[in-house]
């Protein structure tokens, strides 16, 4: 469509994925604006001030476990679970690829960069060895990782000449090299556990490391001499940072909390609480400038605030894991998006903002979310449907139990309609008016007030079948064969319309009422199924998102021109679309990632 466009507003990023008894490691940017994480195959560039605006780097064919900026900040260096690093460019929207190595044959845990961003150094489980020191324009070996007799799990280059690299084993020992090239000098054992993460200081004059014993060790960064310990966490130790300065010291704990170390003094001035629940686990941190952030391995993000060590300023919420739900709230200013491990996150569309709902949820996958006037609903495999208070964001009243798994909510005035595998219900005011049971398996539906009309979806055949709905009762009134499984139906804010998705990579528009092809032209133009159709307040566009990881928008008025938007979740399906208004739209994907998009349109 000539004059049609789209851009990217915001991603509400996915969340760093975790895992209990595994560090996360968080890549910090020499200019102080922007962090790094992985989360799958993918590499979060995220904005420490705003969070909602990020990028995502998703050329990685396997699990990323580590990203870095050089010190020069014009290249990223991602290395991933097969032994491979890529080295991309910062700059170009694109993110070129300079270089790919494969420094060792197994996963990459960590790696490091010198200071004259010339060289890298990489540490994991490799099958020959745990490390390798490269050059970055060539690959060239630049020395060797040996000496110690398991798989390493952290490195970090010295800041300043002459340069060294120390490295942590689950040998329990602290490692020391020197160079270039660099050559194994000794080893250090005060740790009892696991070394899990070693830190130079910004100058260069000390070095700490920290174990699964809950012990920190300082060390001379130039003869590698014990200077002290730093004693206080009862569980392992996952992330540390330095301050700017290198006076203090923040750690990272499995016993829920981060501590912040004076260095002269070598005695904890801040301890901050993060929680009582497992998931309270501190696993990782950073601190760049004035921030101090840390993970827990619920994946939460936490902006520690040391004049309040009981509250973080922020903490960034979401999701870690797919999202195969999402709906708009009542006003549209607020995002609901539902989780395949059951979690349901608010977002306020403009700040990007997030909560958590609270209460009892589902416990497992969301299958659908739905507006009402004062809330959400939502369906859930644990076979319930559960309601959402909008304005203290919590489920309230008890679950309502389904005789079926859930497939498809719809709520239309003061009227619910859900299809399970098994049946069809319409309920009013918590209670049953009617259940339906079916022969086939239904996949979606979707309710009309102004024509009493409900159209069920079939998953496993071509048919959508229209039902009346008056007097309280199910009646079917007509079937529509589609050229494939129905995949999503809506119909237009106006009630005008109906919209069908499905598995044939259709996208058919419908009058309603008399249920004919509103247009003679087929909407055709996605590669694989397509998930999800969604119109835009005025009833004039149509958003299908598919499998193909594209969205089309499609327009009423001009139904043969279309606008493609190619991998807007970039090797990951598009779950859900919806429209906040006429002119902008928000998808979510199976990458975890919730987006926003700018549609600009012809006059």
């Amino acid at each position: 469509m000539s004059g049609t466009g789209y851009s990217n507003r915001f991603t509400f990023a996915c969340l760093p994925r975790t895992e209990r008894g595994q560090p996360i490691v968080l890549g910090e940017d020499p200019q102080g604006e922007n962090f790094l994480y992985c989360h799958g195959n993918s590499v979060i560039i995220r904005n420490l001030d705003s969070p909602q605006y990020s990028d995502i780097y998703t050329q990685h064919s396997c699990q990323v476990n580590v990203a870095k900026y050089s010190p020069s900040r014009f290249y990223i260096a991602s290395a991933d679970k097969s032994g491979k690093v890529r080295i991309w460019d910062t700059v170009n929207k694109e993110h070129i690829l300079k270089n790919e190595f494969q420094p060792i044959s197994g996963p990459i845990k960590d790696l490091a960069w010198s200071a004259d961003s010339q060289r890298i150094v990489v540490v994991g489980e490799g099958r020959e060895k745990f490390g390798h020191v490269f050059l970055a324009d060539t690959g060239t070996s630049n020395g060797d990782i040996t000496g110690q007799t398991r798989p390493i799990n952290t490195v970090d280059f010295k800041p300043s000449r002459p340069f060294r690299i120390v490295t942590g084993s689950e040998d329990n020992t602290a490692a020391v090299y020197e160079g270039p090239p660099f050559k194994f000098k000794c080893t250090k054992t005060d740790h009892t556990r696991y070394c899990q993460v070693i830190r130079y200081s910004r100058d260069g004059n000390f070095w700490a490391s920290g174990g699964f014993d809950g012990k920190i060790f300082l060390y001379d960064g130039k003869d590698s001499e014990l200077k002290g310990e730093l004693s206080g966490h009862t569980g392992g130790i996952y992330g540390l940072a330095w301050d700017p300065s290198s006076r203090k010291l923040l750690s990272a704990s499995g016993d829920k909390t981060c501590r912040l170390w004076d260095i002269e003094t070598q005695k904890c001035i801040t301890t901050f609480k993060m929680g009582d629940q497992v998931e309270d686990q501190q696993v990782g941190c950073l601190w760049s400038g004035q921030h101090m952030i840390s993970v827990s391995l619920s994946g939460f993000i936490n902006y520690l605030d040391p004049n309040n060590p009981d509250k973080p300023k922020m903490i960034i919420k979401g999701h870690n894991k797919p999202i195969p739900a999402m709906d708009l709230s009542a006003d549209r200013k607020s995002i609901y998006t539902g989780g395949s491990d059951g979690t349901v996150t608010v977002w306020n569309a403009e700040s990007g903002r997030s909560e958590r709902i609270k209460g009892a949820g589902h416990g497992n996958q969301v299958v659908q979310i739905k507006t009402h006037t004062t809330g959400v609903a939502t369906i859930g495999f644990d076979d319930t449907l559960r309601s959402v208070d909008g304005s203290a964001q919590e489920y309230t009243g008890p679950a309502q139990p389904l005789t079926a798994q859930p497939r498809s909510i719809d709520i239309k005035a003061d009227t619910t309609a859900v299809a399970t595998l098994k049946s069809i219900l319409l309920m009013r005011g918590g209670s049953i008016l009617c259940e339906e049971s079916v022969e086939f398996e239904p996949s979606c539906l979707a309710y009309s007030t102004n024509h009493n009309h409900l159209a069920v979806g079939e998953a496993n055949g071509h048919l959508l079948r229209i039902y009346s709905t008056h007097n309280n009762s199910l009646d079917l009134v007509k079937e529509i064969t589609l050229s494939g499984s129905v995949m999503d139906v809506v119909y237009s804010p106006d009630q005008k319309y109906l919209c069908t998705a499905d598995s044939n990579r259709k996208v058919t528009v419908y009058t309603a009422g008399s249920y004919d092809k509103t247009h003679s032209n087929e909407w055709g133009f996605h590669t694989a199924k397509v998930n999800s159709v969604a119109w835009s307040p005025n009833s004039m566009y149509v958003a299908s998102g598919g499998l193909d990881t594209s969205i089309i928008i499609w327009s009423m008025e001009l139904p043969d021109k279309h606008c493609i938007m190619r991998n807007s979740h970039e090797q990951s399906q598009v779950t859900r679309v919806a429209w906040l208004d006429n002119s902008s739209l928000v998808s979510t994907g199976q990458d975890g990632n919730t987006k926003i998009w700018n549609i600009t349109w012809p006059n």
